[in-house]
């Protein structure tokens, strides 16, 4: 069997774009050819697909960094570079994705087949055939690639069942679920003896069937990840309604019964007002009038309550055909995650930029969009140079050298490129 793995940390990194080219036609008996130069290719995407067949994220224990193809550069003969191929990372269905750095939710996957976008692959830059005018029929310079985009990711995975088990460690919910569906869970006289979800198929007299997860039990400050609890009530949130399964042989039933729901509310507002059936179970050894009472003695707190023992079966028919209806009525939860999408699609802008004071009269300034500008400038054409001191003017990087002191004839390290500052030069 699988090792079950619900949480996994991953790093992606989506591929560049390619660079644009700068080239001019050379052919034969052709005058004065014009720009040339292709666009580059389109960096590759990353996405998550869910799949009904996976059932852990144990694979990505094995792999942790994926990173999609860079776009081709672009090349002479207006041929343009090669897209980068995009990455489908196939996870289990119910797994939520998070940001590590910002600490959002970027998607649910919570149906199988369903296809999230989480890291954008750079666009291609424009070659210099894109900029020909019939103003400017010959320019010299062409557009860098847009930059990958870096994440790193949290993956959990949060199963999609239509029924969970509540209760107290060795309350009965292995042998609930082992009495009602083919699923046979390790099922031992200790606490906390279901130290992975088991999931059950329950077949219905009209064919069709539900899922019931039957999860590690929880204790008294669970909600701040005491014990397994934690773990259990993650994995609770999408159910339609909560069976919540008590041992009436407890002399503290009642006691516990209440400590779970006060855990619930400290949890999740949304976990506590899911619908709850309380199931009474153990009566085969207790007294037929002790069960009337404590059956009467919950019905306080819940006027759907049934007496059951999975030992011997007494009881389970019956209480089946109540949860076959009680799965026909209510609906999974909307949004139980209160899920505020996060696609980061604006990740490939890496316009920010820092300009630093390096002694009186030089200043440097650095950053992602100012490194692929300088990447794709040759300090030896006159027309590249111009633009590049047009694209810093409209970026607003004189408007904060200034700030430092910047004056006429002072050096300016962009990037790797030095360069003299001439005030109306941009």
């Amino acid at each position: 069997m699988a090792a079950f793995i619900d949480k996994v940390k991953i790093k992606i990194e989506s591929g560049k774009g390619g660079n644009g080219a700068v080239a001019w036609r050379r052919e034969k008996f052709v005058d004065k050819g014009g720009p040339a130069g292709g666009d580059g290719g389109k960096g590759g995407s990353i996405y998550f697909v869910a799949d009904e067949n996976m059932s852990t994220l144990l694979d990505f224990t094995y792999k942790s960094v994926y990173r999609a193809e860079d776009g081709e550069n672009g090349q002479n003969k207006n041929c343009h570079g090669k897209n980068g191929k995009d990455i489908f990372l196939k996870t289990p269905v119910g797994v939520i994705v998070r940001d590590l750095k910002s600490g959002k939710i970027i998607a649910d996957l919570n149906e199988n087949e369903k296809t999230i976008l989480v890291a954008k692959g750079g666009r291609g830059g424009r070659g210099n055939a894109r900029f020909a005018t019939a103003q400017k029929r010959a320019p010299q310079f062409c557009e860098p690639g847009e930059a990958s985009v870096e994440r790193e990711l949290e993956l959990e995975l949060r199963l999609i069942a239509d029924v969970g088990l509540l209760g107290m460690p060795n309350a009965g919910k292995s042998s609930f679920i082992s009495k009602i569906s083919s699923a046979r869970p390790k099922i031992a006289d200790y606490p906390f003896t279901t130290l992975v979800p088991n999931l059950g198929v329950v077949k219905k007299p009209s064919g069709d069937g539900f899922v019931v997860a039957d999860i590690p039990g929880i204790i008294e400050g669970a909600h701040k990840g005491t014990g397994l609890g934690f773990e259990f009530l993650k994995h609770v949130q999408r159910c339609r309604f909560l069976i919540h399964v008590v041992d009436i042989s407890n002399e503290n039933a009642i006691e516990n019964y209440n400590k779970i729901n006060d855990e619930l509310k400290k949890y999740s507002e949304g976990l506590s007002s899911l619908y709850q059936v309380v199931m009474l179970n153990k009566t085969d050894i207790l007294d037929d009038n002790y069960v009337k009472d404590m059956k009467k003695n919950f019905k306080k707190f819940n006027n759907d309550v049934y007496a059951v023992s999975c030992a011997t079966g007494q009881g389970i028919e019956e209480f089946l055909n109540h949860l076959y209806k009680k799965v026909d009525e209510i609906p999974h939860p909307e949004n139980p995650l209160n899920i505020e999408y996060d696609d980061g699609f604006d990740d490939n802008d890496d316009s920010n930029y820092t300009v630093v004071k390096l002694n009186k009269n030089t200043f440097l300034v650095d950053g992602g969009k100012i490194r692929r500008l300088a990447g794709v400038t040759d300090i030896r054409n006159t027309q590249q140079m111009r633009r590049l001191a047009n694209i810093l003017d409209s970026m607003g990087v004189y408007q904060e050298l200034k700030k430092l002191g910047l004056k006429e004839y002072d050096t300016i390290m962009v990037a790797h490129i030095e360069t003299s500052y001439i005030g109306d030069y941009q």
